[in-house]
């Protein structure tokens, strides 16, 4: 049994169980008429999850009951199309973070405070799926509050997304693996001089294998040096390809302080290898 603990807006309760247990509901006027101690089916609500145990969250319940319903309704619209378009699970906290986020945005708006995303165009271009979950949150808010918020800060919600991706996964920053995929990619393009056609399948093979290789690096999680031939075969073979996967250690390092396996650099130099041949071949 739930019961409520605070009503701390039409759209948001603060509730407690039976052994004392702190949740957040959430549901469109879930609080309407409610007060301390009624009893509340959680099945009524969207989401919930436990405070207590999240300091984020924490830290976070005071805003909640400043922040009005509108931005809390938009939050619970576009997780939920952005669940269903990436078929996965968004950690509890996106309701948080990105509900605070767009009532900020709204106040810089007004305010004519203009804040540049420095990765824009990074975030645009390797995670395309959540930028479009951005624009259709940018539509939602210009439609629901008569503003005419710009499509950049369709980038800044799309980061949020890429963060809350993997319900039991830590969450990642958005923001430095966009950095570093533009780096590496901006290195490819300029140290081996492949014109880069991104409508091309091994141009989104390339990026695929990127992504998943920033998350390796950041996550301490990089392939172990176990397969010496390979690294010998692929310099010997694609001796151009590993000469843009070492200048990519070398930036790396330089930036990050951290080195990349040789069995790592044997599989960035065979998708960089891909696309060198690809555009020899146009």
């Amino acid at each position: 049994m739930i019961k409520i603990k605070k009503v701390l807006n039409s759209s948001v309760i603060l509730a407690e169980d039976n052994l004392k247990k702190e949740y957040v509901l959430f549901g469109k006027g879930i609080g309407y008429g409610q007060k301390t101690g009624n009893v509340i089916e959680a099945n009524t609500a969207d989401q919930m999850f436990m405070p207590i145990e999240n300091v984020k969250a924490r830290e976070f319940l005071d805003l909640l009951g400043a922040i009005a319903p509108v931005y809390i309704e938009i939050t619970q619209e576009v997780v939920k199309v952005a669940e269903q378009k990436l078929h996965t699970k968004l950690n509890a906290g996106i309701y948080l973070t990105l509900m605070d986020h767009l009532n900020f945005a709204v106040e810089r708006y007004k305010k004519n405070i203009n804040i540049t995303n420095r990765v824009y165009w990074e975030i645009k271009n390797y995670y395309g799926e959540e930028f479009e979950i951005g624009l259709i949150a940018v539509e939602l808010m210009n439609n629901r509050l008569n503003i005419k918020m710009p499509k950049e800060e369709a980038a800044n919600i799309a980061f949020h997304i890429v963060n809350a991706q993997g319900e039991n996964k830590e969450s990642k920053n958005g923001m430095k693996y966009a950095k570093m995929i533009g780096s590496i990619v901006n290195l490819v393009k300029y140290t081996v001089n492949v014109d880069l056609d991104t409508e091309n399948v091994h141009y989104t093979r390339f990026i695929t294998h990127v992504k998943f290789f920033v998350e390796r690096y950041f996550s301490d999680k990089m392939l172990e040096d176990n397969d010496n031939l390979l690294f010998q075969q692929i310099a010997s073979l694609y001796p151009q390809a590993m000469d843009g996967a070492f200048k990519i250690k070398e930036y790396i390092k330089q930036i990050y302080g951290k080195t990349i396996p040789k069995e790592e650099l044997a599989y960035l130099a065979v998708h960089i290898h891909r696309l060198i041949s690809y555009n020899q071949l146009k």
